[in-house]
């Protein structure tokens, strides 16, 4: 009697078990993996470089860049002394769409590449901005500084400009020699070097006369902005 009695007991319990179960999962079919995309390499020691968004039609990439200065007054020259440490002065940011060669500034043909036009303008901006160190490092005051630096770069550009142009007669004709020569050089290697060689031969032949002339007129030009701006009088704010 008392396993009989049992029997509801223990299927009660077995039942109350089952209940209590987690549910059975359902069978899942297994997706098969994307096959990898090539290339998948990835690149090692990637750091983008961020900064200051320079607009597009500014031809500068330096970051450091600082605003036009202000020209409504000169210090005095003062007393020199040889060179110390001195902060370095940062370049100055030409206008939008210009080539800026310190005081002188033009229209940047669209013609010239813009990574080209970039490194025009930071070579002349970071030329003046070492110059402006090296004259702070001396003695002078801020705006003696950049008025010198600037005044030289500019009238050194126009010099190079001068002197290029007054070589270009000679140097069409050098460069004639020079293509007659290249031509003669390249006639064994025909038909590359017929092409190749008076191209060369006229480039080298131009080059010899117009890179002297423009070296020549660009330290004739920044001497005289130097002197120039070295003399130029003082003028205190409001003049």
């Amino acid at each position: 009697m008392v396993a009989a009695g049992a029997v509801p007991l223990v299927l009660a319990l077995v039942g109350t078990g089952t209940a209590n179960a987690e549910p059975a999962q359902p069978n899942v079919t297994a997706q098969p993996d994307q096959p990898a995309q090539w290339p998948a390499a990835e690149p090692p020691n990637a750091m983008p470089y961020e900064g200051l968004n320079i607009p597009d039609n500014t031809k500068s990439s330096l970051q450091w860049s600082r605003p036009l200065p202000d020209k409504k007054y000169l210090a005095p020259v003062g007393v020199l002394h040889a060179p110390v440490p001195v902060a370095p002065v940062p370049p100055i940011a030409p206008p939008p769409g210009k080539f800026r060669f310190g005081d002188v500034q033009v229209d940047a043909p669209d013609w010239i590449d813009q990574e080209q036009a970039i490194q025009i303008n930071d070579n002349a901006a970071i030329a003046e901005a070492n110059l402006a160190t090296f004259l702070d490092s001396v003695g002078m005051e801020r705006s003696r500084s950049d008025r010198i630096a600037g005044q030289t770069v500019g009238t050194a550009a126009m010099g190079a400009l001068a002197g290029a142009a007054s070589g270009a007669p000679v140097a069409a004709a050098s460069a004639l020699v020079g293509g007659a020569l290249g031509l003669v050089v390249g006639l064994p290697f025909v038909p590359v070097g017929v092409v190749a060689g008076p191209m060369l031969g006229a480039t080298f032949g131009a080059a010899v006369i117009t890179v002297p002339a423009a070296a020549i007129g660009a330290a004739a030009g920044a001497a005289v902005g130097a002197v120039n701006a070295f003399n130029a009088p003082s003028r205190v704010v409001g003049d």
